[in-house]
């Protein structure tokens, strides 16, 4: 669990034009968000109207997002993510992730490997996110985020 302080740091604390320090912390700032299991607090770094594509999906506002995250945890328990900056330009990062989850229906375990990549407006919050993962069934034993 984040601390308290990594959590007072607001989406728009963190503007483009990004640095590498500041891309870091852009993405350290969004793996604590998600890890919360929080849709109100990951829905934060995201614009009103921002437009997802996640695998299969596409949506767009602040209202979609939180539906999809509370749909997409009620599924997956016990999530644990890592974020991981991959590359970074003026207003946009891309990263690599792993996160982990327990399917409980069908008592399997999965690492989720993937990619994102993320437009952010001049107020820093994110306008536009596209994700592809692939879900790997684990053993229990070979959980690496706990």
């Amino acid at each position: 669990m984040p601390n308290t302080i990594q959590l007072q740091i607001k989406p728009t604390d963190i503007r483009p034009p990004f640095t590498l320090e500041m891309a870091k912390a852009k993405v350290q700032a969004a793996e604590n968000a998600w890890n919360t299991c929080d849709p109100e607090v990951v829905a934060r770094a995201y614009s009103e109207d921002s437009q997802w594509r996640n695998r299969g999906e596409f949506f767009q506002g602040r209202k979609a997002i939180k539906e999809f995250l509370n749909k997409k945890w009620k599924k997956e328990k016990n999530y644990k993510l890592m974020k991981e900056l991959w590359a970074y330009a003026e207003n946009r990062i891309s990263v690599r992730f792993e996160y982990e989850w327990h399917d409980e229906y069908r008592k399997q375990w999965y690492r989720t490997h993937g990619n994102e990549h993320w437009e952010f407006n001049p107020e820093g919050l994110m306008s536009r996110r596209d994700m592809s993962a692939n879900d790997v069934p684990i053993a229990e034993k070979d959980r690496r985020y706990k």
